[in-house]
């Protein structure tokens, strides 16, 4: 008897869950293409046993199935590496390994068959990538995948197999959706979808499908992002003549504006003052120190994607957590501190310097300036 049809990998019978760690404060997707990248994956893989078209061939024999167990479910990995030429598309090619799916049959008259089935390969795709925000993107792939597969089967009492040790290799399509958070400009964490095309090395075409996770590395020169990183904390020096310097050592209520980078202070989206941006204010209120100060003002402002309602309320929001932060310390009266919300309407960038209205990487780069609180101190030394 020979050994086709004993294994098809047929449909979407199950995917391994999967999963990503949010975390960190810096914005990754304002980086410019071009830029290489490599990374790894791991996850699981999922096939269907075709069990029937197994009992069929052996009865064809002369045999009874009267047992039949499955393993469906494997362990899969990939290593790969692309080349984001637009901000939007990339080339990716890679080694992947599908996982090991087999079987075993009892037989009447007594007898034992059993199966297993390899998969590997290397694959070229061509991934497109849709930014959601600053940090989120949906992704999608399709591609081309050159696979192996190696049998193994074995055989004992009434059962016969002519050939134990099958192979196959040809070229299939491959295809997948996934989603990508940014955690770093060097550091991202895609979750994926993926559906493979393969041949079981007896004559059958079927399909293997893989969850995973990876963890993807932008490298190079080019790959240094253009975000125009605004300082934690600046001290604003102001321009005196020399003449006058002993003059002024005492001034009458001059005014300091000091302008704190919104992804320095918080999270994406968050209006929670993160630890390095509770570091960034302690510096600032230590400063105050000597300061007679009459009034503070703190402006939140936000850049312009987005809509208007959202963009205001968190401006508000951001402005009203940087009071309440620099007011617990004891130092401050919070009646002295001013808190509005400016969403978009004072932005730092000009007319026409940040083209286009959706959220690519590029755009949300340039608009970075945009995102910051500034806090205005009017007193006296």
């Amino acid at each position: 008897m020979k050994p086709r049809h004993l294994l098809r990998m047929l449909g979407l019978t199950g995917l391994t869950g999967l999963g990503c760690v949010v975390a960190g404060s810096a914005l990754a997707q304002g980086r410019e293409a071009p830029y290489f990248y490599g990374g790894v994956s791991l996850g699981g893989s999922q096939a269907r046993i075709d069990d029937e078209s197994i009992v069929a061939r052996l009865r064809i024999a002369g045999l009874a199935t009267t047992g039949m167990s499955r393993d469906e479910s494997s362990l899969a990995y990939k290593l790969f590496g692309g080349y984001q030429f637009t901000p939007n598309w990339a080339v990716e090619a890679g080694y992947f390994n599908l996982g090991k799916f087999g079987f075993a049959a009892t037989t009447t008259p007594t007898g034992i068959l059993t199966g297993e089935a390899k998969f590997q390969g290397v694959n070229l795709d061509l991934v497109g990538t849709l930014p959601l925000d600053e940090r989120w993107s949906v992704l999608g792939r399709v591609g081309v995948q050159y696979g192996r597969t190696r049998d193994t089967f074995s055989r004992s009492g009434a059962v016969a197999v002519t050939a134990l040790n099958p192979s196959s290799s040809d070229a299939n399509y491959k295809f997948g959706v996934g989603i990508q958070y940014a955690v770093s400009p060097g550091f991202l964490i895609r979750g994926e979808l993926e559906r493979y095309r393969v041949n079981d090395a007896v004559g059958n075409r079927g399909d293997i499908n893989a969850a995973t996770v990876s963890l993807v590395f932008p490298f190079g020169a080019s790959a240094a992002a253009p975000v125009r990183s605004a300082p934690t904390y600046v001290e604003p020096v102001a321009a005196v003549a020399p003449a006058t310097v002993q003059a002024e050592t005492v001034a009458a209520a001059p005014i300091r504006r000091v302008s704190f980078s919104a992804d320095s202070l918080f999270g994406f989206d968050r209006a929670e003052v993160t630890a390095p941006g509770k570091v960034a204010l302690d510096r600032f209120g230590a400063d105050l120190a000597p300061i007679q100060f009459e009034v503070i003002t703190v402006e939140g402002h936000t850049d312009r994607l987005g809509s208007v309602s959202h963009n205001q309320r968190l401006s508000v929001q951001r402005a009203e957590a940087v009071k309440a932060y620099l007011a617990q310390s004891g130092r401050i009266d919070p009646r002295k501190i001013v808190a509005t919300g400016k969403a978009s309407t004072a932005p730092v960038t000009k007319a026409g310097e940040c083209k286009g209205s959706q959220p690519s990487p590029a755009l949300i780069a340039c608009l970075q300036p945009d995102r910051r609180v500034e806090v205005g101190v009017a007193g006296v030394r």
